[in-house]
């Protein structure tokens, strides 16, 4: 029997969990499936939820039900990489002969106040309250609201997808409210230039007020500093302008990057503890372009790789090396528009993209509910596209 710990379960530790369970099935894998919540948080929609919008509940014991994995509940507060044990917050102790680690990224607070005062993505629970306080400022309800046909400014830091999205979501649910982009470049920078201008029309059909060049140096209880000392005023911020992986890793002494990401090898295994796997946010993962950056849809590839990676190496085979490319940059512009630009495997922008319906149509296809991916990955079956994203897996 050997003893496979899942750390994580958003898209890439289900996915590498039930993998995991499949292809060691036969060879004496147990495999156990760790999270803090007990319910599956479609972490790429959080900005609906942000705006108030209820999606499906998914809970992770129905997830995994029919895989043999053993689902954990419990929040891990310590890892003993050479004693191969995670320590749970509540006492528990949990061993292991090979650790998968999806535990992610959390968002990077470095900026004063960030941490105080500002809402952000790190867990459901989080997005709700920010949805809640949302609602509030519509309905009148708090304190420090602006007159007339507004109730309240929303400052939203961050001009990358997330940023975006955020934004025209925010503003597309709640049009009395005034949202601010905040960003040092322009928003939507790595499209092309026919799919930032649709970007930027329907910002600007949203209302959502841009401001570029701009350098946050404080976050406020009621407002942000600007470089220069200018201060904006904000009922709400939401701080979406990078990620880092958690203390956790460097603690247990994995090697890891500037950014607190577990550095990997070809096979996805950590370069300092080979018994461990890292993917996903949390992980470092080299390709001949750069070094991944934290998606879904690089991060689903990452957790079938690592999964058939563990199962080669319990066979005595050796691994092959993960391959991946870019396809896509889908941004969703509140509920009735979207903008898709297809990309080169490094990311970089190609002419094609979709806008409007068509593109609103796409992104609910590939980001739509996740259950039909973990239903194929149960019977054996690896969507189609993940080979097309990673051109083949092991």
């Amino acid at each position: 029997m050997t003893d496979i710990l899942v750390l994580g379960a958003g898209y890439t530790g289900v996915v590498a969990a039930i993998r995991t369970a499949v292809r060691t099935r036969r060879t004496g894998g147990r495999v156990r499936l760790v999270n803090a919540s007990a319910r599956f948080t479609e972490r790429l929609r959080l900005h609906q939820t942000a705006a108030g919008q209820r999606l499906a509940d998914f809970p992770l014991a129905d997830v995994v039900a029919g895989t043999g994995i053993e689902f954990v509940q419990g929040r891990v507060a310590g890892l003993d990489v050479e004693r191969r044990q995670a320590r749970l917050e509540d006492g528990r102790v949990l061993g292991y002969d090979k650790l998968i680690y999806a535990l992610g990224a959390v968002t990077d607070a470095s900026v004063p106040g960030v941490a105080e005062h500002a809402f952000v993505y790190d867990d459901y629970a989080g997005t709700v309250r920010l949805a809640e306080h949302l609602a509030a400022l519509t309905s009148g309800l708090t304190s420090g609201l602006t007159s007339g046909l507004t109730s309240g400014t929303v400052v939203v830091a961050g001009g990358g997808l997330t940023g975006v999205e955020s934004a025209a979501e925010i503003a597309d649910a709640h049009p009395r409210l005034h949202v601010v982009l905040l960003t040092r470049g322009r928003p939507g920078s790595m499209m092309g230039e026919r799919a930032r201008a649709h970007l930027d029309a329907a910002l600007e059909r949203l209302g959502v007020e841009v401001r570029t060049g701009a350098d946050i140096t404080k976050v406020l209880p009621e407002g942000v500093e600007l470089a220069g000392g200018e201060l904006v005023h904000s009922d709400a911020t939401l701080w979406t302008t990078g990620t880092r992986g958690l203390p956790l890793a460097a603690e247990s002494g994995l090697t890891v990057d500037a950014r607190g990401r577990i550095v990997v090898d070809s096979a996805l295994r950590s370069v300092s503890h080979p018994d461990v796997y890292a993917v996903g946010d949390a992980a470092a993962v080299s390709q001949p372009y750069g070094v991944l950056h934290g998606t879904c849809q690089g991060g689903i590839p990452t957790g079938l790789h690592a999964a058939d990676s563990l199962a080669a190496t319990l066979r005595g085979r050796t691994p092959k090396a993960f391959r991946f490319g870019y396809v896509h940059q889908p941004v969703s512009l509140g509920r009735k528009d979207a903008v898709i630009q297809f990309t080169r495997p490094d990311d970089s922008p190609r002419r094609w993209y979709l806008k409007g319906r068509a593109a609103v149509a796409y992104k609910e296809t590939v980001s739509g509910s996740p259950l039909p991916t973990f239903g194929l990955l149960k019977r054996g079956l690896v969507p189609v596209w993940a080979f097309a994203l990673t051109g083949g897996l092991g």
